[in-house]
């Protein structure tokens, strides 16, 4: 037991001192090894996840890291993401997985898999003599650039490395959770030396040259940074999380200000984390205060009904969804992953059961929807697209950062199920959170409460109380915002039981209890309808806290096992019409009365009276976590049948274009955005990236490129997308080094983006044409080559 400033950590809780008569005492969470699951889908995710994380080679996961500190590695890397540039993340993130699958179950194989991992890191950080620990290719010599001031820093890349911070927070990350979720103290002594190598590795730069770090995306560093200064007391900690805090995300959110729109949403969300966990430290509390606002407007403006958020890695306009509905790139697990995280420090600092809300709506809706039932594949990004599907990963083949935070996630459901919290001379407080069946053991009261239920196939719970001699503590069940006000009844050995809402949010039973006793849930749930934030005629179906979806195809499902390509993860079949998808058709405004049950089949639904035509009408509705392996619909388009014929030629206009683009479209990519520019070898000097009415751009003093790929040497013609507002600019278009067109900016009166097409040499045409194409923007001199929004290879 540590002491820290009146605050104590113990076996991962973060723990205050009790306060005066009358006052609550702070809300805390218990111990993931505390919870064990019963059986149901959370049990069965868990497991599975279980099965896929043994399956993995912990000698190639520690490969990059040996080779890093200079020793033979003991395997070869794994391939994808682990050996072409972002080495050694996957480790990180399987340091945090093992720790709490390892409280979580209690199996001994998952604890001595965290001890080997832990003993061979350690060697690793002996071996480099300073502290440091981490998996980066060059590592070393990059970290001594940065130390002497030497600082190239992009939106995803730190002097010519793929985001190497990023990548070094989830080794802290790892390190972090396998002492406090798991209880190693060698993690904890290795979490510190890393944290004093970093201390030392910035303690020369300035303010601005940390900013400038900052630039490029560095997970949750001021986070941990924060976390370290609470488990040691020790200041220097804290001051360095503040100054390894993003002022130019944190500045808008202390102003209130909604900036997010372009910014690439999950390299944002660890940040606000991080200014959340400050304040806890003993920070300035306005940051918290920013942290809150950010998680409003993401949930509230920018959140699907699954709990999802972004397309294509970046948050859409809040006020214009449709990106989400035409590309196949939807919400990204990771965002949500951190999200979760997010609300439940939000929810530990105040008690607001909105936060709740969400983490209940995300759980079951997108992250348990997330992993593959049989094969325990994890899921990228869930596309809203009508008619799309997902693609999962494979043991051996895919190491996105998805594939990182889903071997946690399935490993977490038992963290926030109870909480509790108490008085100095009163009882101590209860709180069942989710209606999950688990068993919950509060040692220190001597108390076992066990909850057995089928929810969300049954509409209640029921909380057995296992007690070694009676007690009296307040027992406080959530109200869900999904029941209908008034309808929480809670029976106490099978009598109707007075409760008090003195815990808002909460219904609570104050009494001594007493070995057996027996507490019912009645938990009824109804179907609304959801609509996209901006308001626009596309509706979701939620049944309680459950998304309803129907499946409608399981054709052309190409690549649903990803293989180890750089782009895999995105689910590459044909993107069906949007105007032959199912169309909602409602006299009324109430759609959601149109969804009726089917008899004898729980949480199983039919739309037969809403939809139009035959094709679809005897599609069922059933909970989004149950559909796999298929193509879906979460998102109808609805109308009045008087609006029906004029909704399907507006639909059909719009998406036809677009689909006949991605027909031709050979290869292509999105400048200014992560994971595209990544994937396509990007590489620059002197260039920028922004945002233009919801487009991403990038320009450059110097040069830029791009290494496209042509594998059947189909491309005939090369399409650049302009902004109309850019004028007097000129440069040079090169392909394999060879001029491909000189370009002279004039720009374009009406201001629109506007494509150009340049036609490619016949010799590329030709059998013994390369099939990797260098694309390369280089200004003229004294000028700037772009801005240039999209790149496309064409048939």
């Amino acid at each position: 037991m540590l002491m820290n400033k009146g605050k104590w950590l113990l076996c991962g809780l973060w723990l205050a001192p009790a306060l005066g008569w009358g006052q609550a005492g702070p809300l805390q969470s218990f111990p993931v090894a505390a919870v064990r699951l019963l059986d149901g889908p959370f049990r069965e995710a868990q497991q599975t996840d279980l099965t896929y994380m043994l399956a993995l080679n912990p000698d190639r996961l520690l490969a990059p890291y040996r080779a890093a500190a200079g020793l033979p590695p003991q395997a070869e890397n794994y391939g994808n993401w682990e050996n072409t540039g972002l080495d050694g993340h996957m480790g990180g993130h399987y340091l945090s997985a093992l720790a709490y699958m390892a409280a979580a179950t209690g199996d001994a194989r998952v604890q001595q898999r965290l001890n080997y991992m832990l003993d061979q890191l350690e060697l690793c950080q002996q071996k480099s003599g300073d502290g440091y620990l981490g998996g980066v290719t060059g590592g070393p010599a990059m970290w001594a650039q940065v130390k002497a001031g030497n600082i190239k820093a992009n939106s995803f890349g730190l002097n010519d490395k793929w985001v190497p911070l990023y990548n070094l927070h989830k080794t802290f990350a790892g390190l972090r959770d396998a002492y406090a979720v798991a209880g190693s103290a060698k993690a904890r002594t290795m979490l510190i030396k890393l944290t004093d190598w970093f201390l030392d590795l910035t303690a020369n730069l300035t303010d601005a040259q940390l900013q400038e770090m900052m630039r490029s995306e560095h997970g949750g560093l001021n986070e941990i940074f924060a976390d370290v200064a609470t488990l040691t007391g020790e200041h220097k900690y804290l001051v360095l999380a503040q100054r390894f805090s993003h002022r130019a995300v944190l500045g808008p959110l202390l102003a209130g200000q909604d900036v997010l729109n372009g910014m690439h949403a999950n390299t944002q969300i660890p940040k606000v984390i991080g200014f959340e966990r400050v304040a806890a430290a003993g920070g300035d509390p306005a940051w918290a205060g920013a942290a809150a606002f950010f998680w409003k407007t993401v949930v509230e403006n920018r959140t699907v009904s699954i709990g999802g958020n972004s397309v294509s890695e970046h948050f859409n306009p809040a006020t214009n969804f449709t990106s989400m509905l035409e590309n196949p790139q939807g919400p990204e697990t990771c965002n949500t992953y951190n999200m979760l995280k997010l609300s439940k420090d939000l929810y530990l600092a105040g008690g607001a059961t909105k936060y709740l809300d969400y983490y209940e709506r995300a759980t079951y809706n997108h992250i348990l929807s997330s992993q593959h039932p049989g094969t325990g594949g994890f899921v990228y990004f869930t596309p809203m697209r009508p008619r799309h599907y997902r693609v999962y990963s494979q043991p051996q083949e895919g190491f996105w950062c998805c594939v990182g935070s889903g071997l946690e996630n399935h490993g977490k459901y038992g963290e926030l199920v109870y909480a509790h919290r108490g008085l100095q001379k009163g009882p101590q407080e209860l709180l069942v959170n989710l209606f999950i069946p688990s068993t919950l053991t509060w040692a220190a009261q001597g108390l076992t409460l066990t909850q057995e239920t089928t929810f969300p196939a049954e509409e209640r719970t029921q909380l057995k109380l296992g007690l070694k001699k009676p007690r009296t503590f307040a027992l406080s069940i959530r109200q869900p915002a999904w029941v209908p006000a008034g309808q929480l009844q809670l029976l106490v050995n099978g009598a109707p039981a007075a409760a008090t809402a003195a815990t808002p949010g909460y219904l609570t039973l104050t009494r001594k209890w007493r070995p057996g006793d027996v507490v019912t849930v009645a938990l009824p749930m109804t179907t609304t309808a959801e609509y996209l934030p901006d308001h626009t005629a596309w509706v979701s179906f939620v049944h309680g806290p459950v998304v309803l979806a129907a499946v409608t195809d399981t054709t052309d499902l190409e690549g649903l096992h990803a293989n180890g390509a750089r782009m895999a993860h995105v689910a590459s079949g044909p993107l069906y019409p949007i105007e032959e998808a199912p169309v909602l058709v409602s006299a009324g405004p109430d759609v959601a009365a149109g969804i009726r049950p089917v008899a004898g089949q729980p949480l199983a639904f039919t739309a037969a009276g809403l939809i139009d035509g035959d094709k679809y009408r005897k599609v069922q509705l059933v909970p989004f976590y149950q559909i796999q392996d298929a193509r879906y619909m979460v998102y109808w388009p609805v109308t009045t049948p008087a609006g029906l014929l004029a909704r399907k030629d507006e639909l059909r206009r719009k998406d036809e274009a677009r689909r006949a683009l991605e027909a031709r479209t050979v290869d292509q990519v999105t400048p200014g955005e992560q994971q595209p520019e990544s994937d396509h070898g990007f590489r620059g000097e002197q260039t920028e990236t922004g945002s233009y009415r919801d487009r991403h751009w990038r320009h450059a003093a110097g040069w830029f490129s791009y290494a496209m790929r042509n594998p059947q040497r189909a491309a005939r013609t090369l399409r650049v997308t302009y902004s109309g507002g850019d004028k007097n600019r000129n440069f040079s278009i090169l392909v394999n080094g060879q001029l491909l067109a000189s370009v002279q900016m004039a720009g374009n009166p009406q201001g629109d983006f506007y494509d150009v097409d340049y036609a490619l040499p016949e010799a590329l045409r030709q059998a013994s044409a390369p099939t990797a194409l260098t694309v390369r923007f280089q200004a003229a001199p004294g000028s700037t080559a772009g801005g240039v929004y999209d790149v496309r290879l064409l048939r």
